[in-house]
């Protein structure tokens, strides 16, 4: 199938849909400060210090939602559901008293990116509206699934991106307009990020918006498990109803560039020293004894020349590169891109996971995927498992694939930064949450 290419112009009407809601937020004056209510994203958040400093920082973090803490799935999502139930009666949780957009702006030192917060009308791939670059988890999907049905809520906005035409009209004219003004709120958050965030809800900036957005398409950036998520519940709905949306943050890329980084895999039982004796003569390994980050240097000049990964949890890093030609060739599929075939994501799952180690890549038990370095290397070294830390892919390979209609091996890349969560959410029906397995 031919697609346009990612966050390129389309016919007028039939790209991006974005449209005002009435967002629910924070009251300022019933939390400690709206830095300690939020958080990184859900599947940011890996350890379970982190969990509970989180949950400590206040007791209406959002985390208490996105990641509630209990026996079994239907009780966590039950809890989540009673949680914002009494958030909103308690008026801790408020709804703004008007539809709008509304514009977010992150800065960190001299990274600035803004974008606008909305209700996307949800399309398939084949749209050729919202395209995704990843596999999914069907196991991540059903779970999200069931928070959003409990809650009756998207909790969080997904971040995708386009690229306007650098024009002064259109959105890019309100966002920077509206920066200009006062927001509804400023918090710096521990990571020392400032958040920002403003309502737009003039009609005549509205409609600037949509007429503009309505031109581009755009690619996930962020959240491919949620976006899914979306449209198993869309179909779950008669339409027209509010699950025919989804809450997203849409950055043009062609001011905000964002920053793609790797995420990282850690195989909980396979220990280090087993993972080396059965690469057997598949790939060179060398035995790096120096610091982190020499290692992730030397990970970085070893991926300019082909596939290279490296491996941790021993106390020691092992940089694992030039795979045997014999070995791609019988376990990377032939029928695809030669930018996939060469992906470092997909020879390790293809070659190496499926393979060599024989590990299932879709089972929680044997693998995680972890955002941190170092969180992935402390909890290898500390469980006794591996860490296999990867190069970032570039930018232009997402999209080009994404143009393709080829989608990538699963947790291929982290955009970034990302929206904290808990800055503005969005009640999906009046009545609110309703109880678990409803």
């Amino acid at each position: 199938m031919n697609y346009a290419g990612p966050e390129e112009e389309t016919p007028a009407g039939s790209g991006l849909e974005l449209t005002p809601f009435r967002g629910l937020r924070y009251d300022p004056d019933r939390v400690g400060s709206l830095a300690a209510v939020t958080s990184p994203p859900y599947d940011v958040i890996v350890r379970p210090d982190g969990l509970l400093e989180l949950e400590s920082a206040d007791p209406h973090n959002i985390v208490r939602l996105i990641l509630p803490q209990d026996g079994t799935p239907a009780a966590r999502n039950q809890q989540a559901a009673d949680t914002l139930r009494d958030w909103l009666s308690e008026g801790v949780l408020t709804t703004d008293p008007e539809p709008g957009l509304y514009v977010y702006e992150q800065r960190d030192g001299d990274l600035l990116q803004r974008g606008v917060i909305g209700n996307l009308r949800l399309s398939e791939p084949a749209d050729g509206v919202v395209l995704p670059h990843e596999d999914v988890m069907p196991h991540v999907i059903a779970d999200r699934a069931a928070l959003m049905r409990a809650t009756s809520a998207n909790l969080e906005p997904l971040l995708l991106t386009y690229r306007g035409n650098g024009s002064g009209f259109g959105a890019a004219a309100v966002i920077e307009r509206t920066a200009l003004r006062p927001p509804l709120l400023s918090t710096t958050t521990e990571d020392g990020i400032t958040h920002r965030l403003w309502a737009v809800t003039d009609p005549a900036e509205l409609s600037e918006i949509r007429t503009d957005l309505g031109r581009h398409q755009a690619l996930i950036a962020d959240g491919h498990h949620r976006w899914a998520t979306y449209l198993r519940l869309r179909a779950e709905h008669p339409s027209p109803s509010p699950w025919d949306y989804g809450l997203v943050l849409l950055v043009d890329t062609g001011r905000y560039p964002l920053r793609v980084r790797a995420i990282h895999r850690l195989l909980h039982r396979l220990p280090v020293a087993e993972a080396l004796a059965a690469l057997g003569d598949s790939f060179r390994v060398r035995h790096l004894d120096v610091p982190l980050a020499e290692a992730l240097e030397a990970l970085s000049a070893a991926a300019a020349e082909g596939n290279a990964f490296l491996l941790a949890g021993d106390g020691t890093f092992h940089l694992v590169d030039r795979p045997s030609p014999d070995l791609l060739a019988r376990t990377i599929p032939a029928d695809h891109p030669e930018a996939w075939r060469t992906l470092d994501a997909t020879v390790l799952h293809a070659a190496l996971l499926d393979h060599v180690w024989g590990i299932p890549e879709d089972s929680p038990a044997h693998i995680a995927y972890i955002h941190d370095t170092v969180a992935t290397v402390e909890k290898a070294e500390h469980d006794g498992g591996t860490a296999v830390l990867m190069h970032p892919v570039r930018e232009e390979v997402v999209r080009d694939l994404a143009r393709q209609g080829v989608t990538m091996p699963r947790k291929s890349t982290s955009f970034g930064p990302k929206p904290a969560s808990g800055l503005v959410l969005r009640a999906l029906t009046p009545e609110g949450p309703r109880a678990a397995g409803c």
